[in-house]
């Protein structure tokens, strides 16, 4: 469990939201979107909210959208890596 991925968040088949969009739940644009507009909110709020803990947040979104722009580079695969 980590506080952005929290097990609350994970469904009976051990899958949360992230696993969830790179399946198909979402397209693959609105995908890299939402990992994107995630990681710069948590890098602009930063200063002003919870400081390392969103840089952390942020973090967590920019290696997450590298994994499922790049499966290839970082040893994953999705959905739309096989397109």
């Amino acid at each position: 469990m980590t506080k952005i991925r929290p097990d609350y968040y994970r469904g009976s088949d051990g899958k949360d939201l992230f696993d969830r969009f790179e399946e198909g739940l979402l397209t693959q644009e609105e995908t890299i979107g939402f990992y994107k507009g995630n990681a710069i909110k948590y890098l602009t709020r930063e200063d002003s909210k919870n400081g390392r803990e969103d840089l952390d947040k942020a973090l967590t979104y920019i290696d997450r959208l590298k994994r499922f722009k790049y499966p290839k580079n970082v040893g994953t695969t999705s959905l739309y890596s096989r397109l």
